[in-house]
This record gives C-alpha cells, sequence and structure tokens, in this order.
C-alpha cells in the first residue's frame, strides 16, 4: 500500500470579496469577484467563471427541483489575480505594516492599500 503525500499548502493571499481577473485557461480575461476561498485544495470560487453543468435528481423531501443546473467551479488561484481599485489593472499583492501597527495587503502595482 502507498501512501498519498499530503497537498503542498500554499499561502493564499486573496480573500472574499477580493475582485480578480482569470490570466488562464478557457475564461481568461474575465473578471469576477471571489464567492469562498477553498485553502485546503488552493483553489477559489469567482462568480460568474468557470461554469460547470450539474445533473440533479429531484427530491421532494429537501425541495430540490432536477434538472440541469449551471454553477462556478473551483479555480486554481495561480489562474487568478487580483485587480487594483487604483488604476483598474490586475497586480501582484504584497504586505506592508501600516505606522499605527496594521498589516494591510498592499498591490505591487502602483503601491496601493487593498485592504480597507
Amino acid at each position: 500500500m502507498t501512501k498519498r503525500k499530503p497537498a503542498v499548502r500554499n499561502r493564499i493571499r486573496l480573500r472574499k470579496n477580493d475582485l480578480v481577473e482569470v490570466i488562464s485557461g478557457k475564461d481568461a480575461g474575465k473578471r469576477g469577484k471571489v464567492l469562498k476561498v477553498l485553502r485546503e485544495k488552493n483553489r477559489v470560487i469567482v462568480q460568474g467563471v468557470g461554469f460547470i453543468k450539474r445533473h440533479t435528481r429531484p427530491n421532494p423531501q429537501r425541495n430540490i427541483k432536477g434538472g440541469i443546473a449551471e454553477r462556478e467551479a473551483p479555480i486554481h488561484v495561480s489562474n487568478v489575480m487580483i485587480v487594483s481599485s487604483e488604476d483598474d489593472k490586475r497586480t501582484r499583492i504584497g504586505f506592508k505594516v501600516l505606522a499605527d501597527g496594521r498589516k494591510v495587503r498592499i498591490a505591487r502595482r502602483g503601491e496601493g492599500v487593498l485592504d480597507r
């Protein structure tokens, strides 16, 4: 029996409600808001990007209608970049400690603060 290696966990710098742009894959160039961050799988779910069709069986007890439902699939974090609110361009994320002691995320392009 072979042992499975644990998944390599990278530090994900994206957060929920961040505006991101897809940089590779079939949806390259599309923008959307991060709905969910799946840290253990290094993936994010982006609103309006990466749709899959899910066939569901009707279940009256749970009030689920049957049919083909479309929903967003998780995308690997390496395939998305955050969009800077200053110049509306995609950028890398850095960190900076402010004078009041808070640690905030900054955009590497333009050095603008990403956190509110």
